[in-house]
């Protein structure tokens, strides 16, 4: 693919050399218009692992990294995501962080007012929502009446910093409120701490503004992964099953039947990242999900947490 000479390729560093900041250095390696420059991990010899072999400098001071770099992800424990976000967004760099954009809403708002401060796009990473628009579902002319969200996942080690709410519900949080133009009034549910780590599996109901309600259903001790969501809407159903690929419409409005062959079905991170890089160019309004949505997701994922309690 060739590139604009009048485009400036964007130097890109990655916050976090784990198994998400890997994903992360590599789509900034493949993406045309910008340049892996940089990785930082506390770790200096993790960071240089990953930087490496994408021909990157390994970082483990904060400020010569930000100096070295145009734009950032944060792919770190979410517990750390405002720390290096803060730092990035206080130094004038755009800032795409992993989801959930932070922990609490204190370092979410301050997340957004700085971006805001500084000028520059504040994104998260829930990319489902590219599966959404992929598929169309996004186009639906009609609010949903109800959601129904199973995410399931088999016990791991991973991402243990945080609830199954924060860590696998959030996306289907999300996907509810991009659907739904009404606010939450409501959270009834049931959960458990099975390992001691928090929060383990979840089931709650929400209930919106509007009438619109969501039934969100996450684990990560189940025995088999399963994602799959269910939305009505008054003229009929989409049923989605995320780990086949595959959906069933009855509503009268179309959706995209071949989406995993499009650009943003196949590789959903990517174009992820590309729309953030987009949206610093000033090619793009906004990147696919704006830190205020991210926040938005945050807050109701914590009423969530907080009314299993």
């Amino acid at each position: 693919m060739t590139q604009d000479p009048q485009v400036k390729t964007l130097k890109a560093g990655v916050v976090g050399a784990g198994v998400f900041g890997g994903y992360h250095a590599k789509k900034y390696a493949e993406l045309p218009g910008v340049e892996l420059v940089g990785v930082f991990d506390i770790d200096l010899a993790r960071a240089q692992a990953l930087a490496g072999p994408l021909g990157a400098a390994a970082f483990d001071d904060m400020d010569a990294f930000l100096a070295a770099v145009d734009v950032v992800t944060v792919a770190t424990p979410a517990v750390h995501h405002a720390k290096a976000a803060l730092a990035a967004l206080k130094a004038g760099k755009p800032v795409y962080s992993e989801k959930p954009l932070a922990v609490s809403p204190e370092d979410a708002d301050a997340m957004i007012a700085a971006a805001a401060k500084a000028g520059v796009p504040l994104a998260c990473g829930h990319q489902e929502r590219v599966v959404f628009q992929a598929m169309g579902l996004l186009d639906i002319p009609e609010q949903p009446l109800r959601l129904e969200a199973v995410r399931r996942g088999t016990p791991s080690d991973r991402n243990l910093d945080v609830s199954v709410v924060l860590d696998l519900m959030i996306h289907d949080i999300d996907l509810a409120l991009a659907l739904c133009a009404a606010d939450p009034v409501a959270v009834e549910g049931e959960g458990e701490a099975a390992r001691g780590y928090g929060l383990d599996w979840v089931k709650v109901e929400a209930t919106f503004a509007n009438g619109f309600t969501a039934v969100f259903d996450s684990s990560r001790v189940a025995e088999a992964r399963e994602r799959t969501m269910k939305v009505v809407f008054p003229s009929g159903e989409v049923e989605i099953d995320f780990l086949a690929r595959t959906f069933r419409n009855t509503t009268p409005f179309p959706l995209i039947e071949d989406f995993t062959e499009t650009p943003a079905g196949k590789d959903p991170l990517g174009q992820s990242v590309a729309g953030f890089l987009k949206a610093v160019r000033s090619e793009a309004p906004r990147p696919v999900v704006t830190g205020e949505e991210a926040a938005r997701a945050l807050d109701l994922a914590l009423a969530v947490e907080h009314s299993v309690d």
